[in-house]
């Protein structure tokens, strides 16, 4: 026996989750290839206060189940990556200083002051973020990746991080190396 046409009507229900990823795919291509053709001086500050004005969790729940090789996916990883240096700004600069005499390549591309302190690695994300408004999102990309990989390599270094966490960080920062080449070649949609 199956249910009348009506007995789904009166069921309520949280959003259809194929309309929330469409609406964060579109949110994602607008807010990305959108913003490089803005005029809008501000628009890179409101890009990089983003998480802020609209919540992590509002981000979460439109972006963070999207692939890494997608725009949503990418700037869900970029806007984690700066909550996570906001929320805990003295040991990140720790695990990056530690780190980034290990990976000296990826130090240059990331950018930050040498000696990276707090208000360095601040600074530095945010700088990464308002990439994305001046139209450089490969850059954007290749510049989380590199601070990604220094964070790594300096929680190995310090012995102090378990095996997973350095891992994640790892593999947060392959992710966005890896759209970073997508972006180059023009199919990270």
């Amino acid at each position: 026996m199956t249910p009348g046409d009506g007995f789904f009507d009166e069921i309520v229900g949280g959003a259809d989750p194929a309309q929330v990823r469409e609406a964060g795919d579109l949110a994602a291509t607008i807010l990305v290839r959108g913003a490089r053709d803005s005029d809008d001086p501000e628009l890179a500050e409101r890009i990089v206060h983003l998480a802020e004005s609209e919540g992590l969790e509002t981000l979460a729940e439109v972006w963070s189940g999207a692939p890494s090789d997608t725009l949503a996916g990418s700037l869900w990883r970029l806007f984690l990556l700066r909550s996570w240096v906001y929320a805990d700004p003295e040991r990140v600069a720790g695990e990056y200083d530690a780190g980034h005499r290990r990976v000296d390549v990826a130090r240059v591309v990331a950018g930050v002051a040498d000696p990276p302190g707090p208000d360095e690695l601040r600074s530095m994300v945010d700088d990464v973020l308002r990439g994305i408004a001046r139209g450089d999102f490969a850059v954007t990309l290749f510049r989380a990746a590199a601070f990604a990989r220094i964070v790594a390599a300096g929680r190995a270094s310090l012995g102090e991080a378990t095996h997973e966490e350095i891992t994640r960080m790892l593999v947060l920062s392959e992710q966005l190396e890896a759209s970073g080449q997508l972006e180059i070649a023009h199919t990270l949609g």
